[in-house]
């Protein structure tokens, strides 16, 4: 199976000169740009996520996923994740499915409980409903993406559905992932509802991810799933540039701002600098270097975890929006070759 490589984002709102924040709305516009760009560097992949928040404004991972769908010709879109926890997830399968009918073959999605419970309050729902309504609504995801018959009911919902059609439905059902920050049960869950496992990573080092590359694997063969349908996908923190000087010194300046004002934003202290600072060295998951080191590290990672899509979230902290899209060009005409290269030698 080809290895697929690309980027995620949250949306990156700019910083004006004076150093305050810009719009919310170029965060978007930006965001378009840069998919657009990653489909003519050659990047396989690009998620959107969701976030509620001033400095990461994309709260409608759906809405970009169908804005991109009609401006680019071959990249995979998904949403990365959707916080299913407090959407409906018959509006998200049509939204996903109306894209998949602007890009057939090329619309996925990545479904999660959220980092932060900043959406139930948003959106009036119970935060002590919080496993309850995931699990409840990702059971409905994946039974209106298996059928146009539908009949189901679950505990999030007061009127069960009974031979009810949804509609529009692409040719293929689109691919659900379920997304985890690494918890055992979300491992052991993807593997019961036979998914593809997505993690998203901020911390740790390669060996210890690979640990969850093995318990999947093996609970997936276990269960007796077929072995060359245990899919994992990862998406790390990271940033290309010129040399690894200039991309670490940039994204720890800017990843450092990201959290502090993010997670001011949520009412949490951020971690120290130091830590994460750490985390940018080879043993590390934060992936920012040169071209030659940002494939020997993906390299390396696949070599223990054994994934087939790595996705990179490079813009943060109102990194210039001219630097990313030289990231992401990069990414695409330099690190992906050499690790396409290494990955198709006998």
């Amino acid at each position: 199976m080809t290895f697929e490589l690309g980027v995620y984002s949250f949306g990156n709102t700019p910083r004006l000169a004076d150093g305050s924040r810009g719009p919310t709305a170029q965060a978007v516009r930006d965001v378009l740009e840069a998919i657009k760009l990653a489909d003519e560097v050659g990047l396989d992949y690009f998620g959107v996520g969701e976030h509620h928040m001033r400095t990461m404004p994309l709260s409608s991972p759906t809405s970009i996923v169908n804005a991109a769908a009609a401006s680019t010709h071959r990249i995979k879109l998904s949403t990365a994740v959707t916080v299913l926890s407090t959407d409906d997830p018959l509006r998200v399968y049509q939204q996903l499915a109306t894209a998949a009918a602007i890009a057939p073959g090329r619309i996925e999605a990545v479904a999660g409980r959220g980092s932060s419970t900043i959406t139930f309050p948003l959106f009036d729902q119970a935060e002590n409903d919080y496993d309850m309504l995931y699990a409840s609504k990702l059971d409905l995801l994946m039974a209106v993406n298996a059928s146009e018959n539908l009949t189901w009911n679950g505990p999030h919902r007061t009127r069960p559905l009974q031979n009810v059609t949804v509609f529009p439905r692409p040719e293929q059902p689109l691919k659900i992932w379920l997304g985890t920050g690494g918890s055992p049960e979300s491992v052991y869950r993807a593997v019961e509802l036979g998914l593809p496992m997505f993690l998203g990573v901020l911390g740790g080092t390669p060996e210890h991810w690979a640990q969850y590359g093995h318990a999947y694997r093996n609970a997936w063969t276990q269960a007796g799933h077929p072995a060359d349908q245990a899919d994992i996908a990862i998406a790390v923190h990271g940033y290309v540039a010129d040399n690894s000087q200039n991309a670490r010194v940039t994204y720890l300046d800017h990843e450092h701002r990201m959290m502090t004002d993010g997670m001011a934003e949520i009412g949490r202290p951020a971690p120290p600098r130091t830590d994460r600072a750490a985390a940018l060295g080879p043993g590390g998951m934060v992936f920012a270097g040169s071209p030659n080191e940002i494939a020997d590290r993906i390299l390396h990672l696949h070599r223990l975890l054994g994934h087939r899509r790595q996705i990179l979230q490079m813009d943060v902290g109102g990194l210039p929006h001219r630097d990313y899209l030289h990231a992401v060009e990069l990414l695409g005409t330099q690190v992906l070759p050499q690790v396409r290269t290494e990955l198709t030698q006998p």
